[in-house]
Parts: structure tokens; sequence; C-alpha cells
């Protein structure tokens, strides 16, 4: 089996392992040592694909040290990549994957320009079809819980093939309403993580 450290260069095949996984923990913290702990919790708890939102300081540090920790046994991601310097940020400090909130086209160009698995936000079937033509392999759709689970399955009518990411609002109990209604992974921040520490959280979580 192919293993998270041989797929940096391989979109789809990183796309495969984030369908294989389902949850993406998605960290967003207010310093980066609390990132870290947190990335190092979630992965010891059994998490297999991690994203680092930018919005977190010292982001880049976080992933580089989740990447060199954890030896590839996790995909790490960077999230909330908004500018072309977060974009090189981003991709210099090994990330896996790179997902933005929204999907202006110059931005998507200049992440697919990495070479990195791509994962742009979208909400609308007009800005799905935007970056569809830009040739990304997946989206973000954001905020999902805006149209929760049907509203996903009604998008799966006319882009059946696409996978989409269902993130925003999302909590873990909810994580099997979003894969029935045909979300390729989901991605659970704020719930997931205050369930770790709570302690409702332990050991294989895959």
């Amino acid at each position: 089996m192919t293993s998270p450290s041989d797929l940096r260069t391989h979109p789809a095949r990183v796309l495969s392992e984030l369908r294989k996984y389902r949850l993406i923990a998605v960290v967003r913290l207010p310093s980066g040592a609390e990132a870290l702990a947190m990335g190092r919790a979630l992965a010891e708890a059994g998490v297999r694909a991690i994203e680092v939102t930018y919005t977190t300081p010292d982001a880049s540090d976080v992933i580089g040290s989740l990447k060199a920790e954890l030896e590839g046994t996790v995909l790490v991601g960077a999230g909330t990549v908004h500018t072309p310097e977060r974009v090189r940020m981003a991709a210099d400090s090994g990330a896996d994957f790179l997902v933005s909130a929204g999907a202006p086209p110059a931005l998507i160009e200049v992440m697919l320009s990495t070479d990195l698995l791509v994962v742009p936000g979208v909400f609308t079937a007009t800005e799905i079809i935007t970056a569809q033509s830009l040739g990304v392999l997946a989206v973000k759709l954001f905020p999902a819980s805006v149209i929760g689970p049907p509203g996903l399955k009604s998008l799966r009518g006319p882009f059946p093939d696409l996978p989409i990411i269902a993130t925003g609002g999302i909590t873990v109990e909810q994580i099997d309403s979003w894969l029935d209604a045909g979300a390729h992974a989901v991605g659970v921040g704020g719930d997931l993580m205050s369930k770790l520490v709570d302690g409702e959280i332990r050991g294989d979580s895959k």
C-alpha cells in the first residue's frame, strides 16, 4: 500500500487517500504551539489527515514539524491558503494538499502551479464549473452546514463524478450523514478538537 510519504507529487493519489481516510481534522488555533500539540494528539488518536489553517500563527512551521515528526503516517495539508504568498509558504513547508475557502481563478492557477492537490472552496454550481474548468481534481463545499447533506446530495446530480469535501460547521456526529449524501471526505474542526480534549475520542478514530 502507498504511504502518505510517497504521495507528495501525486495529487490524484492524495485524493484517493483522503477518500480512504474520510475524515480531515481542521486545526485552527490561536498559537502554533497549541496547533502542533493538537496535531500530535489527533495523530495519536488515529486521525490520518490533518489540515492546518493559515489563520493559525506559524502555520508553516506547524506543518513542517508535523510532517517531520509523523514520518509519513499522516497527510498534512494547508488550509485558508488565500494568497500567492501563503501558497508558496505552504508548498515550501511540505504540505500534502492546499485548501482555500474560495475559488478566485487567479488563486487557483497559483495553487495548481505547485503540483500539489488543490481543493478550492465553492458554494455554488457556477463556482464549481469555474474551478473544474481550471483543472482542479476536487472542491471543498464551504460553509457546508448552510445547505446541509440534502444540499450536497442535490449538487451531486449535475456533478456526479467530482470529489466534494464538505467542511464548515460539521460535528463528529454528522460525519456519516455527509458521507451518505456523497461527500468524498468531511472536514471537522472545533467539534472534533473539543471532543479530543474532553476525552470523548480515544485510540484509533479511523
